[in-house]
């Protein structure tokens, strides 16, 4: 007898660039995610942070967990810019990581340039309406 649907977290092993977003989630490399993501070295995984309006470090455990490969974090807020806080900012400047907070539309044009030049770029990146 069959189990069943089997869900899995999301996950794209791999980086891609951002292809569209909107309608609250993301297209990449010729798939769609409804809903936020990180896109991380080790992939682009799906991610619902606790609260949108106030990132926590829980938020952001897989960044940490990779910050080796990681020099800058763009954080995609949402719809406007929002700022993070100091508590969530000074743990990622001591394991080297350059936060910076900006609109998701902006975050994903962003993240796009970056990836081109292959520089050590992460994004999480909330999903906007």
């Amino acid at each position: 007898m069959s189990p069943g649907i089997i869900i899995r977290a999301a996950h794209y092993p791999g980086r891609a660039p951002i292809e569209a977003y909107g309608n609250g989630g993301f297209r990449f490399a010729d798939m769609s995610h409804r809903g936020s993501i990180l896109c991380l070295p080790s992939g682009i995984y799906g991610w619902e942070p606790g609260d949108p309006n106030a990132l926590s470090l829980d938020d952001l455990a897989r960044v940490f967990e990779e910050a080796e490969g990681i020099e800058i974090l763009l954080l995609g807020m949402g719809a406007d810019l929002r700022p993070i806080s100091r508590d969530l900012r000074e743990p990622l400047r001591d394991a080297g990581i350059v936060a910076d907070p900006m609109s998701t539309g902006a975050a994903v044009r962003t993240y796009n340039v970056l990836l081109a030049e292959e520089r050590a770029v992460a994004a999480a990146l909330i999903a906007v309406g």
